[in-house]
């Protein structure tokens, strides 16, 4: 520890001197320390302190087993300040240099251990100083000095710092790194010539390509040794120049021959001569900056020459030529032709040509060449107007035309270049071809027959009417695809072929009542045309398409079919029918006697039936009645079968009831008359509101037509379907009930269809449900009197409800079926001839 020095100075002559840190060892207060007194130091260490505090160069000594420091007043500046000064002195080692023990302590556990001296330069050994822990830098050595024994006590320490120089060299190696990172990475060609010899010091990829070569054959020799090809070319006396007046020197577009590639190559160069300074002013060396310029030379001289053949060639053109220079336009070479259709002569030459041709102002044509030299983007354009005065009168006229941009050797545009075609003659008479077109397409639209124009081969749809639209079920859509493609159903029918023929010979097909199968709405059609394919001839009498005219008959061929089919008929059956006639006749005399007497019993029955049967079965009901509601409790049990009793009297009435009404409906004597079938249907739902409110059903109805018949029969037909639909519901699902209509034409009728009056067409009118169903393998036995399927405990019913709807469909002349399937409901299917109904 430090105290006040209370020896004199003269008491130890080895402490004497030393500036402050000689001082300050005087009055340390050694004692403290395991080196004692300084009276008991050996004589090593006195004489090591001697030279220590005296001596000019830092040094440092550590002393003893526990490494005891000290260090004179050389050393104390690399302590710095707020460090380790003054604590440092009579300090332990491992106490003062925590930070850099562990790099150090090794170094002088090997210099104490009989190891030879280190010497370390620029080495860096972080330490705390100026209140902070600071990377320094040193060039030191670590001496052993040995006691009077011979072993070494003690490491002295000879030490510089160097973290200025080591900072200021780390700088210039960065910059240096930076300069060349600089250079590689530079646009231009760039190198480093050094010494008067123009040693290549530096080189970057782009001059390394510009020349050649490779950086190991050019480096560090000297400029005329690598490149021998550039001596005698003059560079020799240009470098010198530079090196020795540090002039800088720049050309441009200067020829250099160069060995590439394997062979002798002339290129052209820009480049730059720059004295290259050392930081005392003096000239070491040339930078050259270069950029080779070969191409754009080479592209430019070529555009000169071509120049005067571009000249000449525009002058002798077959077609009208100019070429306009500059954004303002000027006229620079414009052939005769071109100045015809201007009507101008060669005074015009060297002028704007705004000024040149003035009526060209309002026309789009100067706005479109701004935009060609201002976007680079050629234009063309055909048929167009422009308005120009030829001998002094101000006409129009129609060009194709093009505007070209050209480019000058930087790639830059500087002028356009225009060729244009009169076609003046062309445009007029096309705009008279397209007014012809127009109003031909105005007649085909409006023509009272189908028509459609097919162009090409191909046979693609260019024209269709209306008509033509309608007859195929399409849409215009389909203009602009060929026909095999818009009517796919007709390939393979022929007509194809006959369009091909005709497009291919030239001539006109005609047929009638030719067979075409079309897909019409959403099915296959047989429909039938007269049809007319005329080939249709440009101006040059070239086929281009075919016109095809198609009226469809039809109507006119079914209608013929059936009359021959039905003379074919008349014909076969007249021979035995005039052979059959007179038995007929007498059969028929002998079936009319029985009809008669048929018809009068049944009459007596119906009559019976009404009257006889019903009454006495009324007053069974009527004392039944009166039984149950006066003597009911005195019958005890008995009520139960009087209940039964009562029971079977009405089921019998409802019997009877019916088998009355399909007793006349079998005589089928009452009057028919035309009858909308939708009225008797609201007359049917009317009666049945109570049970279709009952069983929560649905019921819908479409449109229906009007039928020859009676109306008392036609309501019973639908009370029996839709009681039956309405009966024979699912449990626990609401019944929906359908009523519709389709015609159906008597050829499409299913084979077990027989109506039994003949007719063209059929109403087929379908009441569907969705009930229990049934089996279709008892499809007859259901139409029959007193067939049932289902029990009469699940079921009321008589069993004659569907039999009176047979009987009334045959007095209609038509038929009826049903098909179904258990547990999806049933479809019930009547059949009325379509008739036609007069007003009269």
């Amino acid at each position: 520890m430090l105290s006040k020095a209370t020896t004199p100075v003269n008491a130890y002559p080895f402490l004497s001197g030393g500036g402050e840190l000689g001082e300050l060892t005087r009055q340390y207060d050694w004692q403290t320390t395991s080196l004692g007194t300084p009276d008991g130091w050996p004589q090593s260490l006195r004489a090591t302190l001697s030279i220590l505090l005296n001596t000019k160069s830092p040094m440092f000594l550590w002393w003893g087993s526990d490494l005891i420091q000290f260090y004179n007043d050389a050393y104390r500046p690399s302590l710095g300040d707020k460090g380790k000064h003054p604590t440092a002195l009579g300090q332990q080692g491992a106490d003062c240099w925590p930070e850099i023990w562990p790099t150090i302590k090794p170094l002088i556990d090997q210099v104490l251990g009989g190891g030879e001296a280190i010497w370390n330069e620029d080495q860096l050994i972080p330490i705390y100083r100026n209140g902070q822990l600071e990377d320094v830098y040193w060039t030191f050595g670590y001496s052993a000095v040995k006691d009077e024994s011979g072993q070494a006590a003690g490491v002295l320490v000879i030490c510089t710092e160097t973290t200025g120089a080591v900072l200021d060299r780390n700088k210039l190696k960065t910059s240096e790194n930076r300069f060349r990172s600089i250079v590689e990475q530079a646009p231009v060609a760039v190198a480093l010539f050094s010494g008067p010899a123009f040693v290549i010091t530096l080189a970057n990829e782009r001059v390394l390509q510009f020349w050649g070569r490779s950086r190991q054959q050019v480096i560090n020799k000297p400029l005329f040794e690598a490149l021998p090809e550039a001596s005698g070319q003059g560079f020799e006396e240009l470098l010198h120049g530079v090196y020795t007046t540090g002039e800088r020197f720049v050309a441009s577009e200067l020829p250099v021959t160069l060995e590439r590639n394997g062979r002798m190559e002339q290129t052209f160069i820009n480049f730059v001569y720059d004295p290259y300074y050392e930081s005392d002013g003096t000239i070491s060396g040339i930078i050259v900056l270069c950029v080779e310029i070969t191409q754009q030379v080479t592209a430019r001289k070529a555009i000169e020459e071509s120049e005067a053949k571009f000249r000449s060639l525009v002058e002798e053109a077959p077609v009208a030529t100019c070429l306009f220079v500059g954004r303002d336009l000027k006229i620079e070479v414009a052939n005769e032709i071109m100045l015809g259709y201007w009507g101008k002569d060669s005074s015009v030459l060297g002028q704007p040509l705004a000024k040149a041709i003035p009526e060209l102002a309002g026309q789009p044509f100067l706005a479109i060449l701004d935009e060609v030299f201002t976007s680079g983007k050629a234009y063309e354009s055909r048929g167009t107007r422009a308005e120009l005065e030829v001998d002094g009168l101000l006409g129009a006229y129609y060009f194709d035309f093009s505007y070209k941009p050209l480019l000058n050797a930087s790639g830059e545009i500087y002028a356009i270049m225009q060729m244009a075609v009169d076609v003046t003659e062309q445009v007029l008479a096309e705009q008279q071809s397209k007014a012809s077109e127009s109003r031909f397409r105005s007649i085909v639209e409006q023509a009272p027959m189908a028509i459609g124009l097919f162009s090409g081969r191909e046979m693609v749809i260019e024209i269709g009417n209306d008509l033509i639209f309608e007859v195929w079920d399409k849409d215009p859509s389909i203009i602009g695809l060929p026909v095999i493609e818009a009517l796919p159903e007709i390939k393979g029918q022929g007509y194809i072929e006959l369009l091909e023929g005709v497009y291919d010979s030239g001539e006109p097909f005609s047929g009638a009542n030719l067979l075409v199968e079309l897909n019409r709405r959403g099915q296959l059609e047989d429909v039938y045309f007269d049809l007319l394919y005329t080939p249709l001839r440009d101006s040059f009498g070239i086929i281009t398409g075919v016109m095809v005219l198609a009226n469809e008959v039809t109507e006119r061929v079914l209608s013929r079919q059936r009359l021959e089919q039905s003379e074919s008929r008349y014909r076969l059956l007249s021979t035995e029918l005039e052979q059959q006639v007179h038995q007929r006749t007498q059969q028929l005399q002998a079936s009319v006697h029985d009809l008669e007497r048929s018809n009068t019993n049944l009459q007596q029955f119906a009559y019976i039936a009404s009257h006889d049967l019903q009454e006495p079965l009324r007053k069974i009901q009527s004392f039944g009645d009166l039984l149950k509601s006066q003597y009911g409790v005195e019958l005890g049990d008995g009520v139960d079968y009087l209940q039964r009793m009562q029971t079977a009297a009405s089921r019998m009435s409802i019997l009877i009831r019916d088998l009355l009404t399909y007793s006349r409906i079998a005589t089928g004597q009452e009057s028919s008359q035309p009858v909308w079938l939708t009225d008797v249907l609201k007359r049917t739902l009317a009666d049945l509101d109570l049970l279709i409110e009952e069983t929560g059903a649905s019921v819908r109805v479409d449109s229906l037509p009007t039928v020859w018949g009676n109306s008392s029969q036609l309501n019973q037909l639908f009370q029996n379907l839709l009681s039956n639909a309405l009966k024979f519901n699912r449990v626990g699902v609401l019944p929906q009930i359908r009523i519709s209509c389709q015609s159906v034409a008597a050829i499409d009728l299913p084979s077990s269809v027989k109506p039994t009056r003949r007719a063209a067409a059929y109403y087929r009118i379908d009441v569907s449900d969705n009930g229990i169903g049934f089996e279709e393998q008892y499809l007859d036995r259901i139409f029959q009197v007193f067939q049932r399927l289902n029990g009469k405990s699940q079921y009321a019913g008589t069993g004659i409800g569907l039999a009176i709807c047979e009987k009334v469909m045959a007095n209609h002349g038509g038929a009826i079926t049903a098909r179904s399937q258990p547990g999806q409901g049933a479809t019930f299917c009547v059949y009325f001839p379509d008739q036609i109904i007069s007003a009269g």
